[in-house]
């Protein structure tokens, strides 16, 4: 994904501008604490977990003293929320937009799949926070969250939907079947990139071909 298409919409830029993105400029973080503050518990939780960061492990990797990052952030709390929030947020609305394309509902879900794996593949840092120390979320912050991934479920699952009615599918339990490829798609976190697949690309057209079988895709 360019940087424009990051750009595009306000969620995504939110997410580049904050050093997230791997393709995100140095200068997004250089000049701005509160955004290196974000990028050092990133790395920090991706690393050694929510609870086995502390808040001085954070100042220490911005190169900042626990004093000083409280003027930018309450807590170890508010960095997670904020992390998974825009995670969850970029991902939603890149998924939102390659899901519109015209077309089949075959032609929509391989552009959904391929996008939301690409995404998890070049976002893996992230997305391992977003997907796995999200239970570390308070309840208030984690209500929020889980809005959004409602969300993103129910755009691919309105594909399948739709493929049934038409005929492009065939699946007996729509939402087993969408929890089933988006689950394919999330675990790339988990272990990429390894020795066998580490092109985001090869991953996400491997997994379209996956989907298309999930959803019993008439050729």
């Amino acid at each position: 994904m360019t940087s424009d298409a990051i750009i595009a919409g306000d969620a995504s830029r939110e997410y580049w501008l904050s050093g997230l993105h791997p393709s995100s400029p140095p200068s997004t973080t250089e000049s701005n604490a509160a955004n290196r503050l974000l990028v050092s518990a990133r790395d920090a939780f991706s690393t050694n977990g929510y609870r086995g960061t502390t808040t001085r492990d954070i100042a220490a990797g911005a190169g900042m003293s626990p004093a000083a990052m409280y003027i930018h952030y309450a807590s170890k709390q508010e960095m997670l929320f904020k992390l998974c929030l825009l995670g969850h947020n970029a991902c939603y609305e890149s998924l939102l937009a390659s899901a519109s394309v015209e077309g089949s509902p075959r032609k929509r879900l391989r552009s959904a799949v391929y996008d939301f794996t690409h995404w998890h593949a070049e976002n893996h840092v992230v997305g391992r926070i977003v997907q796995y120390e999200i239970k570390f979320l308070d309840d208030e912050n984690f209500a929020v969250v889980a809005d959004v991934r409602r969300r993103i479920h129910a755009v691919v699952e309105n594909i399948v939907r739709d493929g049934v009615k038409t005929g492009d599918f065939d699946v007996g339990n729509v939402s087993a079947t969408t929890l089933g490829i988006l689950s394919l798609s999330i675990d790339a976190v988990r272990w990429f990139p390894s020795r066998a697949i580490s092109d985001p690309d090869v991953l996400a057209s491997h997994y379209v071909s996956l989907a298309d079988r999930m959803a019993g895709a008439s050729s």
